[in-house]
């Protein structure tokens, strides 16, 4: 269902934009339902990160405010997550998906910040 891409590994204070293909999704579900991003660090649960709804209202958990951007295409059924600012507890790997009825997981991107 996800395809994500555009992790790597960086120092604090770098830039990474993270995107995610949803080639499986048709399009007006695309643009109808809310995307969101999760990651899961080493040894932690999978966690919310970033959400963007169908009229493009976002939502953060607060320990990326200010540093992290939603988006989305709907003509590529792409959503992206741009990341400033990273931090070395930025490192997870990073996976998107719907928010509520959550589908089947993609296989993610790392983003490893080195201090």
């Amino acid at each position: 269902q996800f395809v994500e891409s555009g992790g790597g590994l960086v120092q604090a204070g770098a830039s990474l934009r993270l995107s995610c293909r949803c080639p499986r999704m048709i399009l007006s579900t695309f643009n109808s339902v809310d995307l969101g991003w999760y990651r899961q660090a080493p040894g932690k649960e999978r966690e919310f990160v970033a959400s963007i709804t169908a009229s493009r209202t976002t939502n953060y958990i607060d320990l990326v405010k200010g540093r992290f951007t939603i988006s989305k295409d709907n003509a590529k059924r792409t959503v992206y997550l741009q990341m400033n600012s990273l931090e070395p507890e930025d490192t997870a790997v990073y996976y998107c998906n719907t928010v509520g009825a959550l589908r089947s997981w993609g296989q993610g991107t790392q983003v490893t910040v080195s201090g």
